[in-house]
């Protein structure tokens, strides 16, 4: 073997072993894809618009949102999982939430091996929201109401099939009947919260409704989430009123298996980098949606464990219309 032919071998097993021309370094060649799995409004999307906007300086091509909403985010995922490994497109938002999605409305489950983490970006918690000229201005209150009226209270979601299923699991606990509504995000279920279309909607914080409860608009009357929020420091969760399920959305990034990892690798540092930057930050934290980068190996973990706790509520609100 000649000596340039050795050193034509050993160039391009180096090369395989990075994983191919393009796969790092010249990728992306063309605008990238973010599938997001609500209708536009909701923090899935207004988050990652944010987030992705940024993509553009540190990846050199704009990354475009295609808002797929439905079914509490299996729509979404769907579409991932039918586009091409090649690293074009990824879905963004609460993936955690639409990953137990399937058990909740008796669709078949995804595997969790067919899709490659980038990284999660932000833990949201879930409130339970009314206007202040209803009859109840507290938890107990409306319990008290809804027992007296059963049927009668009309109860939205804001795009969350695991917040809904635990307002439901609430519901059942105390033995009132509510009659309930999913939107498709949690900016269509703010708005008719806000317009009185609903009487009581949960949705996530940072959302409309969120902002405007901040406001005085809206009265929380529950969290549904074990996180504390520190707009509303006496709000008590369902932790702390004894009942035995709570939930909160994890945000981040997750491509198809199968795209080379220098690909997937470079989005999750993207998104480590967007998460630092102290714009960013700030228009996060004023929205009521902190930021915390998680990697793709931990997202991973968190989604895996949060799959696995959710056959259990599934059974206990089977039954709950």
């Amino acid at each position: 073997m000649s000596s340039l032919t050795l050193i034509l071998s050993v160039f391009s097993c180096l090369v395989l072993l990075a994983g191919g021309p393009g796969l790092g370094a010249e990728w992306p060649t063309k605008p990238i894809t973010a599938i997001v799995g609500v209708a536009p409004g909701g923090m899935s999307d207004v988050s990652t618009r944010l987030i992705v906007e940024k993509f553009k300086d540190r990846l050199g091509q704009p990354v475009m949102v295609s808002n797929q909403g439905g079914a509490g985010g299996i729509t979404g995922l769907r579409a991932l999982l039918s586009a091409p490994p090649d690293g074009y497109t990824f879905s963004s938002g609460a993936l955690s939430s639409a990953l137990v999605a399937p058990f909740l409305l008796n669709a078949q489950p995804f595997d969790l091996d067919k899709f490659f983490f980038i990284g999660g970006y932000c833990v949201q918690a879930r409130i339970v929201w009314a206007k202040p000229d209803q009859p109840y201005k507290n938890w107990p209150e409306f319990v008290e109401y809804a027992r007296k009226n059963p049927g009668k209270i009309s109860a939205g979601s804001g795009g969350s099939q695991l917040g809904l299923d635990v307002f439901k699991s609430v519901a059942k606990k105390e033995g009132i009947k509510l009659n309930f509504v999913m939107f498709k995000s949690g900016g269509e279920a703010s708005t008719s919260i806000l317009g009185g279309h609903v009487d009581v909607c949960e949705t996530g914080t940072g959302t409309p409704a969120y902002q405007a409860a901040r406001q005085g608009k809206l009265i929380p009357l529950i969290g549904l989430s074990p996180v504390p929020d520190p707009n509303f420091p006496n709000l008590k969760g369902v932790l702390d009123w004894g009942y035995p399920f709570s939930m909160t959305s994890d945000y981040g990034m997750a491509m198809r298996k199968g795209v080379p990892e220098p690909i997937r690798a470079r989005l999750e540092k993207a998104l480590k980098e967007t998460l630092e930057d102290p714009g960013v930050r700030t228009t996060m934290f004023t929205m009521g949606f902190p930021p915390r980068f998680s990697s793709g190996k931990d997202y991973e973990a968190m989604v895996r464990k949060n799959v696995a706790d959710v056959p259990r509520l599934s059974a206990y609100v089977k039954d709950v219309e």
